[in-house]
């Protein structure tokens, strides 16, 4: 697939390690373990993994309660001795994670290009709420849409679906901007052209086809949408 400017009136937005860096957790448990790093990747991937199992077991939770459980696995299997109150303020990061240099500005060059801009995340909405008002966008964005609108997390197609038809918008007519491999393929199998922010020069997965733009940055995507 090859990205199509002329195509596209509305531009939806991942959040975590899209919007914020989701890294920056890592120094909410360095207060708190040893040896932090191996402990937030884990958190990181197993919270995503749980999501993954939840979709085909219909065992759906809001994402702040796998966030939770995750971080738990994490800190079990790494033996790390933290109590209950310190896990409740680790987790607490999670509505003050550090904001991408170039969201506000490349989100407010889009609004002012004249395309709609949402938010579409795994996150509830207190979650994403958290992410519009840490990161200065309430005025940038339409609203946000949330996986707890549909008890049911991406990949899976009816997320996609819905943000489609609560943005009121053909879901070929959508740019879905995402730092994450499975979300790109998922807003491209449902219809939407995925567009890749790729801020750390990772290779792109090797199956299944590649993102339909792949970016450095909003700034790269708002030049191609030339405004």
């Amino acid at each position: 697939m090859s990205f199509d400017a002329t195509r596209v009136t509305t531009v939806t937005f991942d959040s975590y390690s899209t919007l914020v860096d989701v890294d920056a957790a890592e120094k909410a448990l360095a207060e708190r373990v040893e040896d932090p790093q191996p402990v937030s990747k884990l958190w990181r991937a197993r919270s995503l993994e749980y999501t993954f199992v939840s979709n085909q077991i219909d065992a759906y939770q809001p994402f702040y309660e796998m966030n939770r459980d995750a971080l738990q696995h994490a800190l079990d299997a790494h033996d790390a001795d933290v109590s209950e109150k310190e896990r409740t303020e680790i987790l607490a990061i999670y509505h003050e994670l550090d904001v991408f240099d170039d969201v506000r500005d490349g989100i407010e060059r889009l609004r002012d290009g004249g395309y709609d801009c949402y938010v579409v995340s795994n996150g509830n909405p207190e979650m994403l709420d958290s992410i519009v008002e840490h990161a200065d966008i309430d005025d940038h964005i339409e609203d946000t849409v949330s996986a707890d609108e549909v008890e049911t997390f991406k990949p899976d197609a009816r997320l996609y679906r819905h943000a489609a038809a609560r943005t009121g918008t053909p879901i070929d007519e959508i740019a879905h901007v995402t730092a994450g491999w499975f979300d790109v393929m998922g807003a491209q199998h449902a219809g939407m052209q995925g567009v890749w922010v790729d801020r750390k020069r990772s290779p792109w997965e090797p199956f299944d086809g590649e993102p339909a733009l792949t970016i450095d940055s909003f700034y790269d995507l708002a030049d191609e949408l030339g405004v």
